[in-house]
């Protein structure tokens, strides 16, 4: 497609609102999914559990995205964004009061999170879609780039204001109004969605928008047969699984350093901020450059460095220093661009699929990594986590750029 006949594509104002709304619902699924890694060590004191039992309460997220992310996936290719993202948000408002409601009670807290888990694949699924039905190819990185900074809002806000609001009496942590006052959030960040949420403008954005699609099977046929998609998944089989295991883990590896608590969200608070920062610099240079190969190389080049001076940091600045070039280069930069990568070298196939399918090679790694950290050690997994980070070099520079921005820049 040239230039010109891009041009001739209408893009509507909006774009911005369902982008809004969208994002927004984002942002909640990441407060609900790490409810409890800033506050683990309260959280193991208010229900009297181990800290397996209260890891499991962030990682039963990727348990169950390994059951439901093709169904979801096909959900939203047969039936729409509107139908689709429509059943996450719903779920995630239900959801989410419930986990308020009963937060007394360990088992219903777990209850709740199931169905929460149930609701993230079809929200994660979808943001490539999202931007393929509402944005022209020129401002697609830069769409999934917001989406995927308003996931770094949400985990800033999870981190560093929940350890604020929970409240301890008698010698006891009472996590009850923390969680409803999520629980409400996740509810009306719902009906926000349901209310403005649109499959498509009166005109397609894209000549994606007019062109057939393979169906679900054909789809996974054609990822699993190219050569670039096998080794994207592998970068994300690493780079996400690695974050997935460190943000699950923060306290318990700030606990080991002798960081407190408050400490601890600033340290992941850091890296999303740092995350942010990448997400708003690097997906428009991507963008503008008609390029992913060279930032994606540049995100897990520096991926590197940051991982081992997590390892290596014996003062909390350094661990700050550290955290923010994994924020930076992983969550900013590799993160949104290789989520814009695979939608354009796995076309035709649906958007959701591909990035469905990457987000689980990411959920498996991460319930591997979190179960490594606490059989050999929070330390010594950061080194293990360096090793592959050097790994997913090689797998960066193996991969081609992408045809589509190719032909699009031309």
């Amino acid at each position: 497609m040239t230039s010109t006949q891009e041009r001739q594509f209408q893009v509507y104002g909006y774009r911005w609102v369902i982008l809004a709304v969208y994002a927004l619902i984002n942002a909640v699924m990441q407060i609900q999914w790490l409810t409890f890694a800033p506050i683990a060590r309260e959280a193991r004191e208010a229900y009297n559990a181990t800290a397996l039992q209260i890891d499991l309460l962030s990682m039963v997220f990727m348990l169950v995205f390994l059951a439901m992310c093709i169904p979801a996936s096909y959900i939203l290719d047969k039936y729409g964004i509107r139908v689709g993202v429509g059943i996450g948000a719903a779920l995630a408002g239900v959801f989410g009061l419930m986990k308020g409601v009963f937060a007394e009670s360990y088992a219903m807290v777990m209850v709740a999170q199931i169905g929460l888990s149930v609701a993230q694949p079809f929200i994660l699924n979808s943001i490539t879609k999202v931007a393929v039905h509402w944005f022209p190819i020129n401002e697609r990185a830069t769409a999934v780039g917001i989406a995927t900074l308003a996931q770094f809002l949400g985990m800033i806000v999870v981190n560093i204001a929940t350890p604020l609001m929970i409240t301890q009496t008698g010698g006891t942590y009472d996590l009850q109004g923390m969680l409803l006052t999520w629980g409400v959030v996740s509810a009306v960040s719902a009906a926000l969605l349901i209310v403005f949420l649109r499959e498509y403008p009166p005109t397609h954005a894209g000549i994606e928008g007019g062109e057939e699609r393979l169906l679900t099977l054909d789809g996974l046929k054609h990822i699993f047969r190219h050569r670039d998609m096998i080794l994207a998944m592998l970068m994300f089989f690493f780079g996400l699984g690695i974050f997935n295991a460190v943000a699950t883990c923060i306290d318990q590896i700030s606990e080991i350093k002798g960081f407190d608590i408050e400490q601890s969200g600033m340290i992941m608070g850091i890296m999303l901020i740092a995350g942010i920062i990448g997400a708003i610099i690097f997906p428009p240079i991507s963008d503008k450059l008609r390029k992913r190969k060279p930032l994606l190389l540049l995100g897990v080049m520096l991926l590197t460095p940051g991982l081992a001076g997590m390892a290596l940091a014996d003062s909390y600045v350094f661990m700050l220093v550290a955290a923010g070039l994994v924020g930076m280069f992983l969550l900013g930069t590799a993160g949104p661009i290789g989520f814009q990568y695979v939608a354009e070298v796995s076309y035709p196939a649906p958007e959701s699929l591909s990035q469905g399918i990457v987000l689980l090679a990411g959920q498996i790694s991460g319930i591997i990594f979190i179960v490594v950290m606490n059989g050999m050690g929070m330390i010594s997994s950061l080194f293990l986590f360096t090793g592959l980070a050097a790994v997913t070099i090689i797998i960066a520079a193996l991969m081609k750029e992408s045809p589509r921005i190719l032909t699009a820049s031309k």
